[in-house]
Protein backbone atom coordinates (compact mmCIF):
# COMPACT_ATOMS: atom_id res chain seq x y z
CA UNK A 1 0.00 0.00 0.00
CA UNK A 2 1.44 2.95 -1.01
CA UNK A 3 1.15 6.12 0.98
CA UNK A 4 2.18 9.82 1.77
CA UNK A 5 4.52 11.43 -0.67
CA UNK A 6 5.03 8.24 -2.58
CA UNK A 7 1.37 7.87 -2.83
CA UNK A 8 0.95 11.24 -4.53
CA UNK A 9 3.50 10.75 -6.77
CA UNK A 10 1.86 7.03 -7.87
CA UNK A 11 -1.26 8.20 -7.92
CA UNK A 12 -0.50 11.89 -10.06
CA UNK A 13 1.40 9.91 -12.67
CA UNK A 14 -0.69 7.30 -13.02
CA UNK A 15 -3.16 9.44 -14.15
CA UNK A 16 -1.35 11.58 -15.81
CA UNK A 17 -0.12 8.31 -18.06
CA UNK A 18 -3.48 6.42 -18.24
CA UNK A 19 -5.39 9.11 -19.65
CA UNK A 20 -2.44 10.02 -22.27
CA UNK A 21 -2.10 6.51 -23.76
CA UNK A 22 -5.94 6.35 -23.58
CA UNK A 23 -6.25 9.52 -25.83
CA UNK A 24 -3.62 8.16 -28.24
CA UNK A 25 -5.05 4.54 -28.51
CA UNK A 26 -8.55 6.07 -29.08
CA UNK A 27 -7.24 8.49 -31.45
CA UNK A 28 -5.28 5.15 -33.44
CA UNK A 29 -6.84 5.06 -36.67
CA UNK A 30 -7.94 1.17 -36.84
CA UNK A 31 -9.76 2.08 -33.29
CA UNK A 32 -11.14 4.30 -35.02
CA UNK A 33 -12.46 2.68 -38.03
CA UNK A 34 -13.51 0.17 -35.59
CA UNK A 35 -15.63 2.39 -33.36
CA UNK A 36 -17.50 4.04 -36.84
CA UNK A 37 -19.16 0.13 -37.18
CA UNK A 38 -20.54 0.45 -33.87
CA UNK A 39 -24.67 0.78 -35.10
CA UNK A 40 -25.73 2.81 -32.08
CA UNK A 41 -23.89 5.81 -32.47
CA UNK A 42 -24.69 6.16 -36.48
CA UNK A 43 -21.51 5.23 -38.16
CA UNK A 44 -19.93 8.26 -37.21
CA UNK A 45 -17.06 8.58 -39.79
CA UNK A 46 -13.16 8.05 -38.60
CA UNK A 47 -11.56 11.47 -37.09
CA UNK A 48 -8.24 11.08 -36.61
CA UNK A 49 -5.74 13.80 -34.82
CA UNK A 50 -3.00 15.16 -36.30
CA UNK A 51 -0.07 15.17 -34.31
CA UNK A 52 0.30 18.50 -33.72
CA UNK A 53 -3.68 18.62 -32.25
CA UNK A 54 -3.36 15.13 -30.67
CA UNK A 55 -0.55 16.65 -28.53
CA UNK A 56 -2.26 19.74 -27.47
CA UNK A 57 -5.57 17.40 -27.33
CA UNK A 58 -3.51 15.00 -24.53
CA UNK A 59 -1.97 18.07 -22.57
CA UNK A 60 -5.56 19.90 -22.16
CA UNK A 61 -7.15 16.17 -21.35
CA UNK A 62 -4.05 15.35 -18.96
CA UNK A 63 -4.11 18.76 -16.86
CA UNK A 64 -8.46 18.76 -16.94
CA UNK A 65 -8.59 14.87 -15.85
CA UNK A 66 -5.83 15.99 -12.98
CA UNK A 67 -7.87 18.79 -11.69
CA UNK A 68 -10.61 16.60 -11.24
CA UNK A 69 -9.59 13.58 -10.06
CA UNK A 70 -7.11 15.96 -7.05
CA UNK A 71 -9.27 14.39 -4.27
CA UNK A 72 -8.50 11.12 -4.61
CA UNK A 73 -4.82 11.62 -4.82
CA UNK A 74 -4.86 12.42 -1.20
CA UNK A 75 -3.36 9.79 0.92
CA UNK A 76 -6.39 8.84 3.02
CA UNK A 77 -7.50 5.62 3.65
CA UNK A 78 -10.51 4.51 2.17
CA UNK A 79 -12.20 1.21 1.91
CA UNK A 80 -11.46 -0.51 -1.54
CA UNK A 81 -15.11 0.03 -2.68
CA UNK A 82 -15.71 3.70 -1.95
CA UNK A 83 -12.12 4.14 -3.84
CA UNK A 84 -13.62 2.88 -6.91
CA UNK A 85 -17.11 4.81 -6.77
CA UNK A 86 -14.81 7.95 -5.87
CA UNK A 87 -12.47 7.25 -9.01
CA UNK A 88 -15.15 6.50 -11.45
CA UNK A 89 -17.46 9.59 -10.03
CA UNK A 90 -14.14 11.85 -11.02
CA UNK A 91 -13.23 10.33 -14.38
CA UNK A 92 -17.47 11.45 -15.73
CA UNK A 93 -16.77 14.84 -13.97
CA UNK A 94 -13.61 15.77 -15.93
CA UNK A 95 -15.26 13.84 -19.55
CA UNK A 96 -18.13 16.73 -18.37
CA UNK A 97 -15.85 19.24 -18.03
CA UNK A 98 -13.93 18.03 -21.23
CA UNK A 99 -17.17 17.70 -23.40
CA UNK A 100 -18.00 21.40 -21.96
CA UNK A 101 -14.66 22.60 -23.02
CA UNK A 102 -14.82 21.18 -26.81
CA UNK A 103 -18.28 22.78 -26.77
CA UNK A 104 -17.04 26.58 -25.67
CA UNK A 105 -14.19 26.29 -27.92
CA UNK A 106 -13.96 25.34 -30.79
CA UNK A 107 -10.03 25.59 -30.84
CA UNK A 108 -10.14 22.32 -28.72
CA UNK A 109 -12.50 20.07 -29.79
CA UNK A 110 -11.96 16.71 -28.56
CA UNK A 111 -13.83 14.01 -31.32
CA UNK A 112 -16.82 12.61 -29.64
CA UNK A 113 -15.72 8.89 -30.83
CA UNK A 114 -11.95 9.83 -29.04
CA UNK A 115 -14.03 11.10 -25.65
CA UNK A 116 -16.14 7.87 -25.50
CA UNK A 117 -13.45 5.84 -26.03
CA UNK A 118 -11.20 7.26 -23.60
CA UNK A 119 -13.93 7.54 -20.95
CA UNK A 120 -14.37 3.64 -21.42
CA UNK A 121 -10.73 3.01 -20.93
CA UNK A 122 -10.15 5.31 -18.33
CA UNK A 123 -13.36 4.11 -16.45
CA UNK A 124 -11.78 0.54 -16.36
CA UNK A 125 -8.28 1.69 -15.84
CA UNK A 126 -8.55 4.63 -12.69
CA UNK A 127 -10.59 3.03 -10.76
CA UNK A 128 -7.76 -0.44 -10.36
CA UNK A 129 -5.33 1.50 -10.68
CA UNK A 130 -5.96 3.61 -7.18
CA UNK A 131 -7.46 0.67 -5.54
CA UNK A 132 -4.40 -1.47 -6.54
CA UNK A 133 -1.82 1.39 -4.74
CA UNK A 134 -4.39 1.55 -2.08
CA UNK A 135 -4.24 -1.94 -1.32
CA UNK A 136 -4.22 -2.97 2.41
CA UNK A 137 -1.10 -5.09 3.35
CA UNK A 138 -1.35 -8.94 3.51
CA UNK A 139 0.51 -8.43 7.16
CA UNK A 140 -1.36 -6.16 9.71
CA UNK A 141 1.49 -3.83 10.99
CA UNK A 142 0.11 -0.90 11.91
CA UNK A 143 -1.83 -1.39 15.00
CA UNK A 144 -3.76 0.72 18.30
CA UNK A 145 -5.85 0.43 20.99
CA UNK A 146 -9.04 1.98 21.27
CA UNK A 147 -10.80 2.43 24.57
CA UNK A 148 -12.08 3.36 27.51
CA UNK A 149 -11.38 1.01 29.96
CA UNK A 150 -8.06 1.12 31.38
CA UNK A 151 -7.99 -3.12 32.45
CA UNK A 152 -9.72 -4.63 29.20
CA UNK A 153 -7.05 -1.88 27.35
CA UNK A 154 -4.16 -4.11 29.13
CA UNK A 155 -5.86 -7.07 28.80
CA UNK A 156 -6.09 -6.83 25.03
CA UNK A 157 -2.37 -5.69 24.79
CA UNK A 158 -1.77 -9.11 26.18
CA UNK A 159 -4.04 -11.11 23.99
CA UNK A 160 -2.37 -9.87 20.72
CA UNK A 161 0.91 -10.28 19.07
CA UNK A 162 0.74 -7.50 16.75
CA UNK A 163 3.10 -4.35 17.14
CA UNK A 164 0.92 -1.43 18.61
CA UNK A 165 1.75 1.96 17.96
CA UNK A 166 0.01 3.09 20.99
CA UNK A 167 -3.59 3.80 22.56
CA UNK A 168 -6.35 6.84 21.70
CA UNK A 169 -8.65 7.06 25.04
CA UNK A 170 -10.28 9.86 26.60
CA UNK A 171 -7.90 12.50 28.21
CA UNK A 172 -6.84 14.32 30.32
CA UNK A 173 -8.10 11.76 33.53
CA UNK A 174 -7.53 8.44 31.37
CA UNK A 175 -4.22 8.59 33.54
CA UNK A 176 -5.13 8.59 36.69
CA UNK A 177 -8.56 6.35 36.63
CA UNK A 178 -6.36 4.04 34.96
CA UNK A 179 -4.11 3.41 38.18
CA UNK A 180 -7.14 3.77 40.47
CA UNK A 181 -8.67 1.02 38.56
CA UNK A 182 -5.78 -1.31 38.06
CA UNK A 183 -4.63 -0.66 41.54
CA UNK A 184 -0.89 0.15 40.45
CA UNK A 185 1.27 -0.74 43.62
CA UNK A 186 3.62 1.76 44.52
CA UNK A 187 7.07 1.42 44.90
CA UNK A 188 9.81 2.42 47.57
CA UNK A 189 10.69 6.13 45.64
CA UNK A 190 6.86 7.54 45.68
CA UNK A 191 6.51 5.87 42.21
CA UNK A 192 4.46 3.15 40.59
CA UNK A 193 4.97 -0.12 39.09
CA UNK A 194 4.99 0.96 34.96
CA UNK A 195 3.06 -1.82 33.14
CA UNK A 196 3.26 -2.72 29.36
CA UNK A 197 0.26 -0.06 28.29
CA UNK A 198 2.73 2.54 30.29
CA UNK A 199 5.56 1.94 26.96
CA UNK A 200 2.58 2.83 24.03
CA UNK A 201 2.39 6.54 23.28
CA UNK A 202 -1.13 8.34 23.98
CA UNK A 203 -1.87 9.22 20.27
CA UNK A 204 -4.88 11.62 21.13
CA UNK A 205 -8.35 11.28 22.49
CA UNK A 206 -11.66 9.50 21.17
CA UNK A 207 -12.53 12.31 19.28
CA UNK A 208 -9.23 12.82 17.20
CA UNK A 209 -9.59 9.10 16.07
CA UNK A 210 -10.60 9.56 12.25
CA UNK A 211 -6.99 12.49 12.71
CA UNK A 212 -4.66 9.57 14.20
CA UNK A 213 -6.01 6.76 11.97
CA UNK A 214 -4.69 8.90 8.56
CA UNK A 215 -2.04 10.27 10.33
CA UNK A 216 -0.44 7.24 11.35
CA UNK A 217 -1.72 4.95 8.71
CA UNK A 218 -3.48 2.58 10.86
CA UNK A 219 -4.61 -0.66 9.22
CA UNK A 220 -6.16 -2.40 12.82
CA UNK A 221 -7.71 -0.97 15.93
CA UNK A 222 -8.01 -2.78 19.12
CA UNK A 223 -11.39 -2.17 20.83
CA UNK A 224 -11.09 -2.04 24.71
CA UNK A 225 -14.69 -0.66 26.11
CA UNK A 226 -15.74 -1.22 29.08
CA UNK A 227 -18.97 -1.63 27.19
CA UNK A 228 -19.93 -2.95 23.75
CA UNK A 229 -23.66 -1.08 23.50
CA UNK A 230 -22.34 2.42 23.99
CA UNK A 231 -22.25 5.89 21.91
CA UNK A 232 -18.27 5.62 22.06
CA UNK A 233 -17.93 2.12 21.06
CA UNK A 234 -20.07 2.58 18.16
CA UNK A 235 -18.43 6.00 17.10
CA UNK A 236 -15.14 3.91 16.72
CA UNK A 237 -16.40 1.30 14.26
CA UNK A 238 -18.00 3.74 12.78
CA UNK A 239 -14.50 5.52 12.32
CA UNK A 240 -12.77 1.74 11.29
CA UNK A 241 -15.32 1.33 8.59
CA UNK A 242 -15.03 5.15 6.95
CA UNK A 243 -11.24 4.50 7.00
CA UNK A 244 -11.49 0.90 6.17
CA UNK A 245 -9.90 -0.16 8.98
CA UNK A 246 -9.92 -3.62 10.35
CA UNK A 247 -11.38 -3.58 14.14
CA UNK A 248 -10.83 -6.10 16.61
CA UNK A 249 -13.00 -6.54 19.67
CA UNK A 250 -13.00 -9.10 22.89
CA UNK A 251 -14.50 -12.45 22.91
CA UNK A 252 -16.60 -11.67 25.34
CA UNK A 253 -18.23 -9.06 23.04
CA UNK A 254 -19.10 -10.67 20.14
CA UNK A 255 -22.91 -11.26 21.00
CA UNK A 256 -23.14 -7.20 20.50
CA UNK A 257 -21.39 -7.07 17.29
CA UNK A 258 -21.05 -8.85 13.98
CA UNK A 259 -18.38 -10.99 13.53
CA UNK A 260 -16.19 -12.65 10.80
CA UNK A 261 -13.35 -14.61 12.43
CA UNK A 262 -10.65 -14.95 15.23
CA UNK A 263 -8.00 -12.50 15.32
CA UNK A 264 -6.31 -14.41 18.18
CA UNK A 265 -7.02 -16.78 21.21
CA UNK A 266 -9.32 -13.88 23.04
CA UNK A 267 -9.70 -11.57 20.44
CA UNK A 268 -12.59 -11.37 17.15
CA UNK A 269 -12.70 -9.34 14.24
CA UNK A 270 -16.01 -7.42 13.56
CA UNK A 271 -17.36 -7.84 9.93
CA UNK A 272 -18.15 -3.52 9.32
CA UNK A 273 -19.41 -4.62 6.33
CA UNK A 274 -21.24 -7.65 6.24
CA UNK A 275 -22.20 -7.54 2.43
CA UNK A 276 -19.98 -9.17 -0.61
CA UNK A 277 -19.06 -6.23 -2.12
CA UNK A 278 -21.22 -7.41 -5.62
CA UNK A 279 -24.35 -7.83 -3.81
CA UNK A 280 -23.46 -3.87 -1.99
CA UNK A 281 -23.26 -2.65 -5.76
CA UNK A 282 -26.17 -4.87 -6.89
CA UNK A 283 -28.15 -3.29 -3.98
CA UNK A 284 -27.45 0.18 -4.52
CA UNK A 285 -28.46 0.13 -7.65
CA UNK A 286 -31.53 -1.51 -7.05
CA UNK A 287 -32.08 1.21 -4.32
CA UNK A 288 -31.52 4.05 -7.00
CA UNK A 289 -33.83 2.60 -9.95
CA UNK A 290 -36.47 1.60 -7.41
CA UNK A 291 -36.52 5.08 -5.87
CA UNK A 292 -35.60 7.05 -9.16
CA UNK A 293 -38.96 4.83 -10.76
CA UNK A 294 -41.00 5.02 -7.69
CA UNK A 295 -40.58 9.15 -7.83
CA UNK A 296 -41.57 8.80 -11.70
CA UNK A 297 -44.62 6.57 -11.36
CA UNK A 298 -46.46 8.28 -8.17
CA UNK A 299 -45.45 11.98 -9.20
CA UNK A 300 -49.21 12.24 -9.45
CA UNK A 301 -50.02 10.59 -6.51
CA UNK A 302 -47.55 13.42 -4.87
CA UNK A 303 -49.52 15.68 -6.02
CA UNK A 304 -52.78 14.83 -5.02
CA UNK A 305 -51.70 13.82 -1.20
CA UNK A 306 -50.41 16.97 -0.70
CA UNK A 307 -53.44 19.41 -1.59
CA UNK A 308 -55.01 16.47 0.64
CA UNK A 309 -52.97 17.18 3.25
CA UNK A 310 -52.86 20.59 3.36
CA UNK A 311 -56.89 21.20 3.23
CA UNK A 312 -57.54 18.03 5.62
CA UNK A 313 -55.64 20.23 8.76
CA UNK A 314 -53.27 23.23 8.44
CA UNK A 315 -49.67 23.11 8.72
CA UNK A 316 -46.99 21.99 6.27
CA UNK A 317 -47.69 18.73 3.43
CA UNK A 318 -44.77 17.32 5.01
CA UNK A 319 -42.77 17.05 8.12
CA UNK A 320 -39.46 15.55 8.76
CA UNK A 321 -37.91 13.94 12.28
CA UNK A 322 -34.37 12.19 12.77
CA UNK A 323 -33.72 9.10 12.16
CA UNK A 324 -30.69 6.72 13.39
CA UNK A 325 -28.50 5.10 10.73
CA UNK A 326 -25.61 2.94 10.42
CA UNK A 327 -23.31 3.16 13.90
CA UNK A 328 -25.60 5.23 15.57
CA UNK A 329 -25.21 8.42 12.93
CA UNK A 330 -28.54 10.18 12.37
CA UNK A 331 -29.87 11.37 9.35
CA UNK A 332 -33.28 13.35 8.78
CA UNK A 333 -36.18 11.29 6.84
CA UNK A 334 -39.49 13.04 5.58
CA UNK A 335 -43.39 12.09 5.59
CA UNK A 336 -46.00 12.60 4.29
CA UNK A 337 -47.57 14.91 7.54
CA UNK A 338 -49.93 12.29 9.00
CA UNK A 339 -50.65 14.18 12.63
CA UNK A 340 -51.85 17.15 13.81
CA UNK A 341 -49.45 20.07 13.74
CA UNK A 342 -47.39 19.98 17.08
CA UNK A 343 -48.34 16.14 17.94
CA UNK A 344 -45.76 15.80 20.37
CA UNK A 345 -45.28 19.32 22.47
CA UNK A 346 -47.06 17.75 25.24
CA UNK A 347 -46.59 13.92 24.75
CA UNK A 348 -43.20 14.33 23.41
CA UNK A 349 -41.96 11.24 21.62
CA UNK A 350 -43.93 8.08 21.40
CA UNK A 351 -44.80 5.47 19.58
CA UNK A 352 -48.04 5.51 18.13
CA UNK A 353 -51.25 3.57 19.39
CA UNK A 354 -51.83 2.59 16.27
CA UNK A 355 -48.46 0.17 15.82
CA UNK A 356 -50.22 -1.82 18.61
CA UNK A 357 -53.68 -2.21 17.03
CA UNK A 358 -55.32 0.63 19.27
CA UNK A 359 -56.73 4.42 17.71
CA UNK A 360 -54.43 6.99 17.93
CA UNK A 361 -56.63 10.49 18.24
CA UNK A 362 -53.48 12.92 16.97
CA UNK A 363 -53.82 11.01 13.42
CA UNK A 364 -55.83 13.28 11.25
CA UNK A 365 -58.44 11.53 8.59
CA UNK A 366 -56.03 11.96 5.68
CA UNK A 367 -53.51 10.69 7.87
CA UNK A 368 -54.81 7.73 8.97
CA UNK A 369 -55.97 6.60 4.99
CA UNK A 370 -52.08 7.73 3.73
CA UNK A 371 -50.84 5.55 7.09
CA UNK A 372 -53.42 2.02 5.94
CA UNK A 373 -51.80 2.47 2.28
CA UNK A 374 -48.65 3.16 3.15
CA UNK A 375 -48.86 6.25 1.33
CA UNK A 376 -47.18 8.87 3.74
CA UNK A 377 -44.09 6.73 3.01
CA UNK A 378 -43.45 7.92 -0.35
CA UNK A 379 -41.22 10.81 0.36
CA UNK A 380 -38.51 8.20 1.53
CA UNK A 381 -38.06 7.21 -1.67
CA UNK A 382 -35.53 10.75 -1.96
CA UNK A 383 -33.58 9.57 1.19
CA UNK A 384 -32.98 5.81 -0.90
CA UNK A 385 -31.61 7.83 -3.55
CA UNK A 386 -29.75 10.18 -2.20
CA UNK A 387 -28.18 7.33 0.07
CA UNK A 388 -28.99 7.40 3.39
CA UNK A 389 -31.43 4.60 3.48
CA UNK A 390 -31.80 1.50 1.70
CA UNK A 391 -35.08 -0.22 0.13
CA UNK A 392 -34.70 -2.62 2.29
CA UNK A 393 -33.05 -3.29 6.06
CA UNK A 394 -33.83 -2.69 9.85
CA UNK A 395 -36.49 0.52 10.25
CA UNK A 396 -34.81 3.59 11.48
CA UNK A 397 -36.23 4.57 14.65
CA UNK A 398 -35.94 8.13 16.27
CA UNK A 399 -32.84 8.25 18.66
CA UNK A 400 -35.02 9.00 21.68
CA UNK A 401 -37.38 5.94 20.79
CA UNK A 402 -33.94 4.10 20.29
CA UNK A 403 -33.54 4.69 23.97
CA UNK A 404 -36.61 3.18 25.01
CA UNK A 405 -36.41 0.60 22.85
CA UNK A 406 -32.77 -0.57 24.17
CA UNK A 407 -34.02 -0.97 27.66
CA UNK A 408 -36.46 -3.75 26.86
CA UNK A 409 -33.89 -5.86 24.82
CA UNK A 410 -30.08 -6.53 24.26
CA UNK A 411 -27.92 -6.10 21.61
CA UNK A 412 -31.05 -3.55 20.30
CA UNK A 413 -27.59 -1.71 18.77
CA UNK A 414 -26.33 -4.83 16.94
CA UNK A 415 -28.84 -3.37 13.95
CA UNK A 416 -26.53 -0.68 13.52
CA UNK A 417 -24.59 -2.81 11.40
CA UNK A 418 -26.68 -2.31 7.77
CA UNK A 419 -28.03 0.92 6.48
CA UNK A 420 -31.92 1.47 7.27
CA UNK A 421 -34.74 0.55 5.09
CA UNK A 422 -37.67 1.36 4.22
CA UNK A 423 -38.91 -1.64 4.61
CA UNK A 424 -37.57 -5.36 6.17
CA UNK A 425 -37.99 -8.36 7.84
CA UNK A 426 -39.53 -7.07 10.39
CA UNK A 427 -41.68 -4.89 8.36
CA UNK A 428 -43.22 -7.79 6.46
CA UNK A 429 -43.94 -9.72 9.57
CA UNK A 430 -45.79 -6.62 11.57
CA UNK A 431 -43.04 -6.90 14.19
CA UNK A 432 -43.11 -3.31 15.59
CA UNK A 433 -41.51 -1.43 18.49
CA UNK A 434 -43.83 -2.54 20.94
CA UNK A 435 -42.31 -5.70 20.99
CA UNK A 436 -38.77 -4.64 20.07
CA UNK A 437 -37.72 -8.22 21.11
CA UNK A 438 -39.59 -9.47 18.23
CA UNK A 439 -38.30 -6.52 15.90
CA UNK A 440 -34.89 -7.03 17.01
CA UNK A 441 -34.93 -11.05 15.83
CA UNK A 442 -36.47 -10.27 12.48
CA UNK A 443 -33.76 -7.48 12.07
CA UNK A 444 -30.87 -10.15 12.94
CA UNK A 445 -32.06 -12.65 10.91
CA UNK A 446 -32.01 -10.30 7.82
CA UNK A 447 -28.52 -9.17 8.86
CA UNK A 448 -27.22 -12.87 8.96
CA UNK A 449 -29.09 -13.91 5.55
CA UNK A 450 -28.80 -10.95 3.51
CA UNK A 451 -28.36 -10.51 -0.21
CA UNK A 452 -29.57 -9.09 -3.04
CA UNK A 453 -32.22 -11.92 -3.99
CA UNK A 454 -32.91 -12.16 -0.67
CA UNK A 455 -34.04 -8.53 -0.54
CA UNK A 456 -36.05 -8.94 -3.70
CA UNK A 457 -38.23 -11.44 -1.71
CA UNK A 458 -39.25 -8.95 1.07
CA UNK A 459 -39.99 -6.15 -1.77
CA UNK A 460 -42.09 -8.80 -3.58
CA UNK A 461 -43.43 -9.41 -0.08
CA UNK A 462 -43.93 -5.98 0.66
CA UNK A 463 -45.24 -4.84 -2.33
CA UNK A 464 -47.98 -7.33 -2.43
CA UNK A 465 -48.94 -5.97 1.48
CA UNK A 466 -49.01 -2.27 -0.11
CA UNK A 467 -51.79 -3.96 -2.57
CA UNK A 468 -53.50 -5.82 0.10
CA UNK A 469 -54.33 -2.80 2.11
CA UNK A 470 -55.11 -0.29 -0.82
CA UNK A 471 -57.58 -3.03 -2.04
CA UNK A 472 -59.00 -3.30 1.77
CA UNK A 473 -59.30 0.56 2.14
CA UNK A 474 -60.64 1.20 -0.92
CA UNK A 475 -63.17 -1.56 -1.00
CA UNK A 476 -63.59 -0.99 3.12
CA UNK A 477 -63.06 -4.21 3.97
CA UNK A 478 -61.71 -3.04 7.20
CA UNK A 479 -64.35 -0.92 8.06
CA UNK A 480 -66.74 -3.83 7.79
CA UNK A 481 -64.10 -5.94 10.19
Amino acid sequence: MATGLRYRIFSVTGCAGFTAFAVWFANLQFVQRAFSQVPYFGRPAPVVLANGDLGFAITTTVLVMLGAMWPVFKPQPRRILDTLLLTQKRVFLSMVGLAALGYFNYSYRLPRSTLIIATVMLLLWLPAWTAAIRQRPTTRSRAIIVGDDPTAMEAILESTDLPILGYVSPPPSYEVSRRMSMGAPEISDGGAIETELDQLSCLGGLSRLDEVFIKHNIDTALLAFSNADRAEFFGALDACYDHGVTAVAHRGHADNVLTTGFAGSDLVEVDLEPWDWQDYVAKRAFDITFAAIGLFVLSPAVVAISVAVKIDSPGPVLYSQQRTAEFGDTFTVYKFRSMIPEAEAETGAKLSEEDDGDYDPRVTRTGRLLRQTHLDEIPQLWSILIGDMSVVGPRPERPELDSDMESGTDKWRSRWFVKPGLTGLAQINEATGYNPEEKLRYDMEYIRRQSFWFDLKIVIRQIWIVLSDVTKTATGADEEQ
